[in-house]
């Protein structure tokens, strides 16, 4: 498998710079690539540009890089479930670059399919659009995007094959096949590596094209962002429940 590396580390640690932008796949805590975010703190990489949906949670995901100090500016659609990240915005500790979130998925793949830029409705008329030129289509005002093309890509799939070709599970398909195109180098972590045969084409969600390295995941690393429990009914509140029963 040539684009199978021993480690997380091993993948990041001759293409992560000082001020490389790294785009990372996930929404919330779901899909995010855990072990090669921490391999990438573990690089000691400074002044990053980070391209997600969000900055996951204090002390969880993109959170880690905000506590060792390695992120100039982040390209995100959402901050509020990380206090760091919203303390060292307000501190100007950090450059935020907030885009709308069809508007940062759309940027992105963009980037991965060689288009510079592209006209939106989305934030015309609002702070999102100041300094951008606009024009007038079907009567509409629309904002010009700039394509987002990052030097390193980071993303987490459940199955891959040899050639890199990802699929991906239930809510963690989210922001991570729009990551994998957008990488000049993509580097993906699966919880399945399949060590013959390949992915059926018909489920391959992002082609092996997009992914240059690949490594193993922790598969039971799946934290969970906001835990919510029923709570256990008592006897005012509990519905009885009839089991029918068969003549014999």
């Amino acid at each position: 498998m040539a684009k199978l590396r021993e480690s997380a580390r091993d993948a990041l640690h001759d293409v992560v710079t000082d001020g490389i932008t790294v785009a990372v796949g996930g929404f919330g805590l779901s899909g995010n690539p855990f072990g090669l975010i921490d391999a990438l703190r573990e690089t000691g990489a400074r002044d990053l540009v980070i391209v997600s949906n969000n900055m996951g949670t204090d002390g969880m995901g993109l959170g880690l890089l905000l506590e060792s100090r390695q992120v100039r500016k982040v390209i995100a659609s959402y901050i509020g479930e990380n206090r760091l990240f919203a303390k060292q915005y307000l501190e100007g500790l950090i450059e935020v670059e907030f885009s709308p979130q069809g508007t940062l998925a759309e940027r992105l793949r963009a980037g991965g399919a060689g288009i510079p830029a592209f006209y939106t409705p989305t934030g015309a008329g609002t702070p999102a659009a100041d300094g951008k030129p606009t024009a007038t289509f079907d009567g509409k005002t629309c904002v010009l995007e700039r394509a987002i093309v990052a030097g390193v890509a980071l993303v987490h799939a459940h199955t891959a094959d040899a050639e890199g070709n990802l699929r991906y599970r239930y809510a963690a398909q989210n922001f991570n096949p729009l990551v994998a195109m957008a990488g000049r180098t993509t580097i993906a972590e699966a919880e399945i590596v399949l060590a013959d045969g390949f992915l059926d084409p018909d489920s391959v969600l992002t082609p092996g094209i997009f992914v240059d390295r690949l490594v193993q995941a922790d598969p039971a690393r799946k934290p969970i962002e906001q835990r919510t429990l029923r709570q256990p009914a008592t006897a005012s509140t509990a519905v009885p429940t009839t089991v029918p029963t068969r003549a014999v």
